[in-house]
């Protein structure tokens, strides 16, 4: 019978074209916006994670106990067999190293003077080697103002509202005033290849960013790092294999009570961030549940609408004998070949575009022209497993049971009121 009844499904476009459209839209905008939302909450994470966090990052015992002090005398040494151990114990995984630090820019005149000076904190990260995704992380090609990004040693980014307060041009010289790892004043000579904007009034306010190579070289931090940051290749914060590396790693290399150890810790250990990702998994699985439920709604009433139009075909089939129990099956498996027709369809159709945005993201860049490197300019969708089986909720269950609901009218229909209606 179920073979008979896909038959004609098939054939009859006018009974089921209509109902196999809606539902394979209402699937694919239900598979289309779990993935964008999905995508969009997990980019907030990623952001936070390339800027600041990663996915995990590799400090001393004392340097985490005072992380919000950024103190490079409680710095990681020996970064090159640190790192060593990490690629050949972990390589899923990518390193990045970074030294934040604090210190007096100032700019001198045409004699050598102290022209202008003001606090500035620093990033020091990798920008000249080749293959570095430093640059990229930090979308500082985008968040380029003037100038160019320094393409050799001893050239910084400057942020703009700190370039325009200190009155310099671009190639003018700089200097660094700082301490050193070990206490020591340090001054160090930079040029300024261009600036930058953060969109933050904190860091707008007076920030550079150099090469790790320069900021080792003035801060006395040769094989040194503050934080030895962590990223999954794939680019997503996954929970799971971050905490069974990082176990795997504090059980090897940690010793609590040696304050300059090595400690691996996650995302959600740093900067709030728990709280943080949870809201997102949340919101992520209320905002989808909210939209299934009114997807659902809408094609709940397509099927119960589609069963009742057809009282007319269901009364003729019981004048000419057909029973009540038979026709109703045959209405319900009809909805359950319709249903599933129009979420196979919906879903391939919504996971391809998922898919397409995974990989190359919606650019709002020309919407949002201000946008810093605080801001996504791009948007991604995420495809996960429940993406594949999501728009099946509405998809079949909704239009069978708006069917089923329908189909019960069959057993309150009469024989007396059927010829009636067959004579009109």
């Amino acid at each position: 019978m179920i073979k008979f009844l896909l038959k004609g499904v098939l054939r009859d476009k006018n009974k089921s074209l209509l109902p196999i459209f809606v539902v394979t839209l209402g699937v694919f905008l239900t598979v289309l916006f779990h993935s964008w939302m999905t995508g969009i909450l997990e980019q907030s994470i990623e952001f936070n994670a390339q800027f600041s966090t990663g996915h995990v990052k590799v400090v001393t015992n004392a340097y985490f106990e005072n992380k919000d002090q950024k103190p490079n005398d409680l710095a990681l040494i020996n970064v090159e067999e640190i790192k060593k151990k990490l690629k050949n114990d972990y390589p899923e995984m990518v390193w990045a190293e970074r030294i934040l630090f604090g210190g007096l820019i100032d700019a001198p005149d045409e004699k050598g003077e102290t022209k202008a000076q003001g606090p500035a904190a620093g990033f020091g990260i990798d920008m000249l080697s080749e293959g570095s995704k430093e640059i990229d992380r930090f979308n500082l090609e985008k968040s380029l103002k003037t100038g160019s990004l320094p393409n050799k040693r001893n050239e910084i980014l400057i942020s703009h509202d700190f370039f325009q307060k200190l009155g310099i041009k671009l190639g003018d010289p700089v200097t660094l005033i700082s301490s050193t790892m070990y206490g020591g004043m340090a001054f160090y000579n930079f040029t300024v290849a261009g600036t930058v904007e953060f969109g933050s009034a904190a860091m707008d306010r007076g920030s550079i960013i150099a090469d790790i190579q320069d900021v080792r070289q003035a801060l006395n931090m040769e094989d040194a790092t503050g934080e030895l940051l962590g990223f999954f290749k794939n680019d997503y914060f996954d929970q799971e294999k971050a905490d069974r590396i990082i176990a795997d790693f504090n059980s090897k290399y940690n010793d609590p009570e040696d304050e300059f150890s090595p400690l691996m810790v996650s995302l959600r250990d740093q900067s709030n961030m728990a709280m943080f990702v949870d809201f997102a998994d949340a919101m992520g699985g209320v905002i989808s549940a909210i939209f299934i439920i009114a997807m659902s709604l809408v094609l709940w009433n397509a099927g119960l609408l589609g069963g009742l139009r057809r009282y007319g075909e269901f009364g003729v089939r019981l004048a000419i004998g057909e029973e009540k129990n038979h026709l109703y099956k045959t209405l319900i498996y009809e909805s359950l070949i319709v249903g599933i027709i129009g979420s196979v369809i919906g879903s391939v159709a919504g996971i391809g575009l998922s898919v397409y945005l995974e990989n190359h993201g919606f650019d709002t860049s020309g919407m949002m022209k201000d946008a810093t490197i605080m801001m996504p300019t791009v948007f991604k969708a995420k495809v996960t497993t429940a993406s594949y089986y999501l728009g099946f909720i509405p998809g079949v269950l909704s239009t069978t049971i708006g069917s089923m609901l329908a189909g019960i009218g069959i057993y309150k229909r009469q024989t007396a009121q059927l010829f009636k209606q067959l004579e009109t």
